[in-house]
């Protein structure tokens, strides 16, 4: 089964090509981290995967109509605003909207939803608090937290622990490896080589618009594509935790 399905997709802005031919797919089961330098083309290829900026080539998700693409994948975006000044708990009841009926609120499945959200996110206690008064963390928290509660086959997730302590940013991808074990699909962008590594099942490797590796962390996050792409070196380490990988020195 495959949960989004990408082919040869071209995607110019302002006259930029800021991706050329990108071709791969996401199942369930799997956390597949977008990883690259600034400007590789990972927010652009989720936001034209959802068929949010024009693009030539395929995507399955595109090719739904809006109603059924929400239902489909829910997707986290980088931006962290938030304009109103309503509960953690409302806001995080919008990621049912794909759900609800034309005229009717919230159900009980569609309130368990919820709670299930607010307590992956660590964020029940705070159901009832304004979300403008919480700090930045816990306010990307909560849209992270909306963004599961909409409970869809897929999430896409646009630097979703950027401005997370290390707790969290540790919870969160505990939090989508389990998501995938429990059958959905994830894609996220991550800047975090060490992370990407460590959580993923796979990477795809982006470099100016063009996929340049995809498969097994260990087999794309090779020294030579460190430094040729990122300009970096790294050192490796096993411990009992796991693999560590990280960046020491301009390559």
């Amino acid at each position: 089964m495959t949960l989004l399905a990408l082919d040869r997709l071209d995607v110019t802005l302002d006259g930029r090509a800021v991706l050329s031919g990108v071709t791969l797919a996401v199942g369930p089961g799997e956390v597949v981290g977008l990883v690259g330098p600034n400007g590789a083309g990972k927010t652009t290829l989720m936001r034209a995967a959802l068929g949010l900026v024009p693009s030539r080539g395929t995507s399955s998700l595109a090719a739904l109509a809006p109603p059924a693409r929400a239902r489909a994948a829910a997707f986290l975006p980088q931006s962290r605003e938030i304009a109103w000044p309503v509960t953690v708990a409302t806001l995080v009841a919008l990621g049912r909207v794909p759900w609800l009926p034309a005229r009717g609120g919230l159900g009980a499945a569609d309130a368990a939803a919820v709670a299930r959200a607010l307590d992956r996110l660590d964020l029940a206690r705070y159901a009832g608090r304004i979300v403008t008064h919480l700090s930045g963390g816990e306010q990307a928290r909560a849209l992270l937290a909306r963004t599961l509660a909409q409970e869809t086959p897929l999430v896409l997730a646009d630097e979703p622990i950027a401005g997370f302590d290390p707790a969290h940013q540790i919870a969160t991808l505990r939090l989508f490896r389990t998501l995938a074990d429990e059958g959905r699909g994830i894609m996220l962008s991550i800047h975090d080589l060490g992370f990407a590594a460590r959580y993923c099942t796979r990477l795809v490797l982006l470099d100016a618009g063009r996929v340049v590796a995809d498969g097994p962390p260990e087999a794309v996050l090779t020294d030579a594509r460190l430094a040729s792409v990122f300009g970096v070196g790294c050192i490796r380490a096993e411990t009992p935790a796991g693999s560590l990988l990280a960046p020491v020195a301009l390559s």
